[in-house]
């Protein structure tokens, strides 16, 4: 066991892991890279080893660098947005977690992890700038920029709980009161987003989206209240989506997925209506209507932590429950030719619909990716095969399974698999009791005994 950590396999082992590994010592030389840290930082490894840290990054300082606060404080730093331009004159930027390395309370130095997210934060902010000329532009020419594509007439149905939140939504754009929506992926809430926009008082003004997953806390803060010129290393002044948004809409999707120390300075701006850019002093008044939307239930992210409590009160003044297809099952016909009318006049085919066995499979399908699996499934088909009917053979091979694991159900099959179900159900709600089951069950606990046997219950 010991020979697996020889030195010279640990630092082989460091050179194949794709996040940077930098280590100094208590007086900030630095004494190790490894290769991804070499490829982050633009620097020959051994040209930079035994020299001081700020010797190889001049564009840092003492105060800057999370390395050497590590080294003064010995307190971890983790996850910290870092910039930096190298020698090759690029600007860098990183999320680094640097934690002290002590012997008996002694500082013999500091190891850094360092994660790259130089391109995502260009292509953020070059996002960023494109709508801010965007905007500026339809200032100038007095001109409306549709940016917010859907309305009402865009969600189709008639199921009566799609109504209902139709009903809702509509009523919400009259209104300014933030508005959360939860949906899975795939159930249509960019549509209702778009469309409460687009039949509110807001609709000629800005209309701004932005995901808020995968995105460290520093880079989205920039993104939504801007930056000044010499806020950090490498900051530039730049207007943020706020600011952008301006008496029009903001929209947030994966709300769920903000850092929580950012969530706290959005629960300011909601209630204050003011911000300050990163890296400014005076504060912004801004005018913004805010809707945003989670991909699980906003309570659940709340216990769960994802979410703060003071935020979703917050935020869920008008809250908006979008069901899954699976729920609104009569629906399916209507969503299957509204696609079908939209892929023939998109691709230039003339299908006319699909087939009754088609159809009855379309009806018990699970839909686990809802309504945008089956547009995506009808655009697939009608994209591949010139034909006017589709019908079974035209469908995706899980489909076709499906399909025949019901035409080989017998009754009796049947009847079981629903027995057994009923029995899984019956135990998990009774705690797997077997007493209280066989109350539940109204069948003799011998009985549920023979059947749990039976199927293979446990």
């Amino acid at each position: 066991m010991k020979d697996l950590f020889f030195r010279e396999n640990i630092l082989e082992i460091l050179d194949h892991i794709e996040e940077g590994i930098h280590i100094i010592d208590k007086n900030g030389k630095i004494v190790y890279y490894n290769l991804f840290a070499q490829k982050i930082d633009g620097i020959d490894r051994d040209k930079a080893v035994g020299r001081h840290l700020l010797e190889v990054y001049p564009s840092l300082s003492y105060e800057t660098s999370t390395l050497l606060t590590v080294i003064k404080t010995g307190k971890p730093i983790l996850k910290k947005e870092q910039t930096f331009i190298n020698y090759k004159g690029e600007k860098i930027t990183t999320i680094n977690s640097s934690i002290p390395i002590k012997t008996n309370g002694k500082i013999l130095g500091a190891l850094e992890i360092s994660k790259d997210i130089t391109q995502v934060r260009r292509m953020s902010e070059k996002i960023v700038d494109l709508q801010s000329k965007l905007y500026s532009n339809s200032k100038g020419n007095n001109k409306k920029e549709e940016t917010a594509k859907y309305t009402f007439l865009d969600i189709i149905g008639q199921n009566k709980n799609m109504l209902k939140l139709k009903q809702i939504a509509l009523k919400a754009a009259d209104s300014y009161a933030p508005v959360l929506i939860y949906g899975d992926t795939g159930t249509g809430k960019e549509l209702f987003v778009h469309a409460i926009h687009n039949a509110s008082k807001r609709r000629n003004k800005p209309f701004i989206t932005q995901n808020c997953a995968a995105l460290p806390a520093n880079l989205l803060e920039g993104i939504l209240f801007g930056t000044v010129k010499g806020g950090f290393t490498g900051a530039e002044d730049r207007q943020g989506l706020f600011e952008l948004a301006h008496e029009g809409t903001l929209f947030l999707d994966e709300i769920n997925s903000m850092p929580l120390e950012l969530q706290s300075k959005l629960l300011r701006v909601l209630q204050d209506g003011s911000f300050r850019p990163v890296g400014e002093t005076r504060s912004i008044n801004v005018d913004v209507r805010i809707i945003t939307a989670t991909n699980i239930p906003p309570e659940e992210a709340v216990k769960q932590k994802l979410l703060r409590k003071d935020l979703y009160y917050r935020l869920n003044v008008i809250g908006l429950n979008i069901p899954p297809l699976k729920e609104r099952r009569d629906d399916i016909p209507i969503l299957t030719q509204h696609f079908i009318d939209k892929m023939n006049k998109k691709l230039g085919k003339s299908v006319k619909g699909v087939s009754k066995e088609v159809m009855e499979i379309f009806m018990s399908n699970p839909w686990e990716g809802n309504v945008r699996e089956l547009e995506n499934l009808i655009e697939g088909i009608i994209s591949i095969y010139d034909i006017e009917i589709i019908d079974v053979e035209y469908l995706p091979t899980k489909f076709k399974k499906s399909r025949q694991r019901e035409e080989s159900l017998s009754l009796k099959d049947t009847l079981e698999e629903i027995e057994k179900e009923l029995i899984e159900e019956a135990l998990e709600e009774a705690e797997y009791n077997i007493s209280y089951t066989a109350e539940l069950l109204n069948i003799p606990r011998q009985t549920l005994q023979y059947k749990i046997s039976k199927y293979n219950l446990k």
